[in-house]
């Protein structure tokens, strides 16, 4: 029986004359996604793409990391049949003879690509129903919430067979809307903000400080696990890891401590700033959202923004945290998120930060700092991650 892997797009297909660029990202993406598990070609026709593959291809595992493709909306492995229907029927128990076996109810639904096809939608589904009721006497027929729907296709190559589809990662491919690098502290936000815009079409790499000695090795493999995990939505995730002690024990030392936080978020967004430039990242991404923290009120955000040449994008500006930690749940970094290694955004934070400063008074106690010298010399390591 021959089997295929049907991946349904989503908005791409609604982007004109853009589209088949979009598209081919998406292959290409798709085809990285599949390297190492076996031999596979991906076609396109009629807003769907189509993975064939040999025997020692495993569909389960391309599953499992196609669905993280941006781009894709559904995917399901089907069984392509002939054109001949009494064939298709046969083909179709055959091919969902377990589902049909455990399931109460079900539907079927019919999609017709090709209108030349002498079967109508209602005719197919009418046939096809009634021969899997014959099969599986056990079943009755539920079209408003089976069990299991068994959708019937109507392609070029075909009748596709297949159960319902998984749903997939949506959006816009990757490297279709620009470059961004995120600020990936360590936390529940940012991994959440990053995966928001790759979705949206950004590439992205990260940008991590730490504080050695007052955060730990395993804070900064966190780090680590947490880039790793992006990159199987991202593709290839470069990660920037900036040694920030000095500049953060300074601050400490000159300038008034409830200011702290923002001066050195200004630091912080100085240096990805520079980055930035050197790697053409068109934007700055974070994790933060309106009013949860000290350092994210407006006029917090208002003074970290003006040291910024470039946009600095926040996708979960209005989100409360348990939305954020349902997105960290779905995509998988919430476990490692949560481990307990304080990232340095908590080293130094005072115990009354001042909440709405004026920019006028950063500017000031900034004047303490010798900036361009503390700006100088940074350690910066990068490392790679590919999924």
């Amino acid at each position: 029986m021959e089997q295929v892997i049907l991946l349904k797009l989503g908005e791409v297909v609604l982007k004109g004359l853009n589209r088949r660029k979009l598209e081919e990202i998406i292959i290409k993406t798709a085809k990285t996604a599949l390297e190492n598990i076996g031999a596979c070609r991906i076609t396109s026709a009629q807003s769907t793409l189509y993975v064939t593959f040999d025997e020692d291809f495993d569909a389960d595992t391309a599953i499992d990391r196609l669905s993280k493709v941006f781009g894709i909306a559904a995917l399901t492995k089907a069984a392509v049949c002939p054109f001949d229907f009494n064939e298709a029927k046969k083909i179709a128990q055959q091919y969902l003879a377990k589902e049909l076996l455990t399931a109460k109810t079900f539907r079927v639904t019919a999609k017709r690509a090709i209108k030349a096809y002498p079967m109508t939608s209602p005719k197919i589904c009418t046939e096809l129903g009634e021969y899997l009721l014959e099969q599986n006497p056990h079943l009755l027929v539920d079209l408003h919430d089976p069990d299991i729907t068994v959708y019937a296709e109507v392609r070029e190559g075909g009748i596709y067979i297949h159960p319902s589809p998984k749903k997939g990662a949506g959006g816009l491919p990757c490297g279709s809307g620009g470059s961004g690098l995120l600020m990936l502290s360590g936390g529940i936000d940012s991994p959440v903000a990053g995966y928001l815009m790759a979705r949206r079409g950004m590439n992205i790499s990260a940008i991590h400080f730490q504080s050695p000695p007052y955060t730990s090795p395993r804070a900064l493999q966190k780090v680590c696990t947490l880039a790793k995990l992006l990159s199987g939505y991202t593709g290839k995730i470069t990660l920037y890891t900036v040694n920030f002690t000095r500049i953060q024990e300074t601050i400490k030392t000159c300038c008034r401590d409830d200011f702290f936080t923002v001066i050195m978020r200004r630091f912080m967004l100085r240096i990805a700033c520079d980055i930035a430039e050197k790697i053409n990242a068109g934007a700055i991404i974070t994790g933060e959202s309106l009013g949860q923290v000290a350092s994210q009120t407006l006029e917090a955000i208002i003074c970290t923004d003006k040291i910024s040449p470039i946009p600095v994008f926040r996708p979960l500006i209005g989100l409360d945290k348990q939305d954020i930690i349902n997105y960290a749940y779905d995509i998988g970094t919430y476990e490692t998120s949560s481990l307990p290694f304080e990232d340095c955004c908590t080293v130094f934070t005072p115990k009354h930060p001042k909440t709405k400063p004026h920019l006028e008074e950063i500017e000031k106690e900034e004047k303490k700092l010798d900036i361009q010298s503390l700006l100088e010399n940074i350690e910066i390591e990068k490392t790679e991650w590919v999924y």
